[in-house]
């Protein structure tokens, strides 16, 4: 905690959920506490010499005003330079981390859904998103002079944040964001939009208090796709980073403004007769249950060579997994699925029951009618490749396995699973030509080999974390120049060194 005062920390963020403890929507300071800085603000002005949008911290209930605060902050941050940038980072990093607790609670009561101790531990890891040492210039010197490369801001980014993952994605965001040297607007899932604007505005407030800059994240107190719009609109906001399902995806593509998406996943998992099956089957548990199988990047259906399918599953159930019978699984299905019989003849279409996403394994169970030991981490199944939890991205603690004869095949399975999202795809095999065959053809964003989902963020793995995954529009894993524009500056015959 040497980067931040931990009292100062927990101070700001018991203050704030004192603030909004009730059920009723916080009540906001008419004016904010003074800070003494040095920003080139002019004290408690703005940047740009405009009164400054003071006393919300952050939290706002009109979009245009909290588009225009952001921008405010911008130009702060602008005067505060690359110090800022770090202090803020820092500031994010350890209120993330002593309050991992306190907003996991927060963000799952209010959701319903995952599981506490990986709320938890999604907050503790934002340590591992990247900073601001990841915005290295490029130069270049020769005969006729010297060029420089840099990395600069856009401004203001737009954001839309998930239910599943609401204040780690914010928080991971902020880092990313302000250390391109950006401010935010947040428009969040409205099934997380409390929990949200609690994080904000403890950030704001811990944030105003170090460097005097207010507003460098805001938020929708109530999020619509009225706000959406509007936020998009806004001549502040330059770029837009969209983390959530494909009607918001489509929504923010269609504005006419750069859109870094990330969208959609239905991560395939092949295993072969090379693979160590004890291991595989502990890597397919750990990935499949994490906070219940809500993570894009997840482990949603398993495709297992006909040869040692019955190794792994013998694995999977002794490794904390349940087997469901086909009475049972027929029963989850029912529960878990509405079927909507296909026009003339055409295909059904399944649509996920909400109401079971992210639920514990027990709930799972107690509609697929069984008791299950307490600790189990997951429930699985034999099926085939068209069945609805093989088709549709199910994020729930179960997971169909479906047979395959031959690599060839479990290729061709896995890429029709993925439906071309080119999110994730997961192997486990010590053949070089089954790994390279496997990543050549789904070409996902991720390809994690031998381990589970989250080793291709960094846990268990090499490699940074992000919990904005852009493959609809390719930029990856989000890091900080994600959110800058390449800047050249010239020299002509001087400053060179040969």
């Amino acid at each position: 905690m040497s980067a931040m005062n931990e009292t100062l920390i927990r101070d700001v963020v018991a203050e704030v959920l004192g603030r909004l403890g009730g059920a009723a929507p916080p009540a906001f300071p008419a004016t904010a506490p003074a800070a003494k800085h040095d920003c080139g603000c002019g004290g408690n002005g703005s940047a740009s010499g405009r009164p400054a949008l003071r006393g919300k911290f952050g939290v706002f209930a009109d979009a245009n005003e909290a588009c225009a605060a952001a921008h405010e902050s911008f130009l702060q941050l602008q005067k505060g330079g690359i110090a800022a940038r770090v202090k803020i980072v820092e500031i994010v990093k350890a209120m993330a981390e002593v309050n991992a607790e306190v907003w996991g609670k927060l963000e799952l009561d209010e959701t319903k859904i995952g599981r506490l101790d990986h709320k938890i531990e999604k907050l503790k890891i934002i340590k591992l998103v990247p900073g601001v040492e990841w915005l290295r210039p490029d130069a270049r010197s020769g005969d006729h002079g010297i060029t420089l490369e840099e990395y600069t801001p856009f401004g203001v980014v737009g954001a839309v944040t998930p239910s599943t993952h609401s204040i780690p994605t914010l928080s991971g965001n902020i880092v990313n964001i302000c250390a391109a040297g950006n401010a935010v607007v947040f428009n969040p899932h409205p099934s997380a939009a409390r929990c949200a604007a609690v994080a904000v505005r403890a950030y704001n407030e811990a944030i105003f208090r170090e460097t005097g800059i207010e507003n460098i994240a805001t938020i929708i107190e109530k999020p619509s796709m009225e706000s959406f719009a509007a936020m998009c609109k806004h001549e502040a906001v330059r770029i837009l980073l969209v983390t959530g399902g494909p009607g918001v995806v489509k929504a923010a593509m269609q504005t006419g403004k750069r859109a870094i998406c990330a969208g959609p996943g239905n991560p395939p998992v092949y295993v072969d007769d090379t693979a160590c099956m004890k291991r595989a089957a502990k890597a397919i548990i750990q990935g499949a249950s994490y906070d219940n199988n809500l993570l894009c990047i997840g482990e949603k259906e398993v495709f297992a060579l006909e040869s040692i399918a019955d190794k792994l599953m013998e694995q999977m159930a002794q490794n904390g997994a349940v087997k469901l019978t086909n009475a049972q699984l027929d029963a989850l299905t029912k529960a878990a699925f509405t079927i909507t019989p296909g026009q003339g003849g055409g295909c059904s279409h399944a649509a996920v029951n909400k109401d079971f996403i992210g639920k514990d394994p027990i709930v799972l169970a107690k509609a697929a009618g069984l008791n299950i030991p307490p600790g189990t981490q997951l429930l699985f199944a034999e099926t085939g490749a068209d069945h609805p939890f093989v088709v549709e991205e199910q994020m729930m603690p179960f997971l169909p396995i479906t047979r395959v004869k031959s690599l060839e095949e479990g290729v061709a399975r896995s890429l029709e699973a993925e439906h071309g999202y080119k999110h994730t795809s997961i192997i486990h095999s010590h053949d070089l030509e089954a790994l390279t065959q496997m990543g050549r053809a789904l070409d996902t964003t991720l390809f994690i080999k031998n381990g589970p989902c989250m080793a291709g963020l960094g846990l268990g793995g090499e490699g940074y974390l992000s919990f904005s995954i852009a493959t609809p529009t390719g930029e990856g894993v989000s890091n900080p120049r994600t959110f800058t524009r390449v800047r050249r500056c010239v020299m002509v015959d001087n400053l060179r060194i040969y």
